[in-house]
């Protein structure tokens, strides 16, 4: 069964975060997390990042997300829902 990770990053990044943005929404594609990601205006200060996966991979696409945020400096720019 599928499930929904949602995950909010803010809009005022400046350009070496916004390629490290990039990078890790290729990496959850080339992973086999998810085949496409969607986002939606949130506000003036977010977007909000969502894909859909199977519910077994949940667990690994959120540690993912957590570990590449951390090493990557991007801790305040990606906030997971």
């Amino acid at each position: 069964m599928n499930t929904t990770l949602r995950f909010k990053i803010r809009k005022e990044i400046d350009t070496p975060a916004a390629k490290k943005i990039l990078k890790l929404k290729g990496s959850l594609i080339a992973q086999s997390y998810t085949d496409i990601i969607h986002f939606d205006d949130e506000g003036e200060d977010f977007y909000i990042h969502y894909f859909q996966l199977d519910k077994s991979k949940i667990t690994l696409a959120v540690d993912f997300i957590r570990t590449f945020s951390e090493e990557n400096g991007l801790g305040d720019v990606v906030i997971l829902l």
